[in-house]
């Protein structure tokens, strides 16, 4: 099956908490970030999801917000740390690539933001993106 969604990168699962309906999923990805994700109960279960398992997280470079630096008292639990590769602006939306240890990430923002963080190619960023906001495939 081919996607739309530009995000997808590989890791293994270090832990499942199952709540009643939903469950929370940490993947460790290659470059040794840990990303939470939250999806439902059925989810884990229909993917097999277990400790040691590989999966792949998916994100909407819609759902990717950028900071110039770590972010405190903020409850968005995915904040990866990489290096801007690439912004292509155009009238009113950015595009910008973002490499990360173990892949690379897309962010799509508006053209103001690049503007007012002053973002550009070797520039260090941090991706925030909420735990609901992250799909998870096998």
């Amino acid at each position: 099956m081919s996607l739309s969604i530009r995000n997808q990168i590989v890791g293994t699962v270090t832990s499942v908490t199952p709540g009643e309906v939903m469950a929370t999923v940490k993947v460790r990805l290659d470059g040794g970030q840990d990303v939470t994700a939250a999806i439902t109960l059925e989810a884990v279960k229909e993917l097999g999801l277990a400790e040691g398992s590989t999966a792949k997280i998916l994100v909407k470079s819609t759902e990717v917000s950028l900071a110039t630096g770590a972010v405190e008292g903020l409850s968005i639990r995915n904040q990866i740390p990489g290096t801007i590769t690439d912004v292509a602006t155009g009238g009113a939306m950015a595009s910008v690539k973002i490499s990360v240890q173990g892949g690379e990430l897309t962010a799509a923002i508006t053209k103001d933001a690049v503007a007012d963080l002053k973002l550009a190619s070797g520039s260090s960023v941090v991706a925030l993106i909420k735990s609901t906001e992250i799909s998870l495939a096998v």
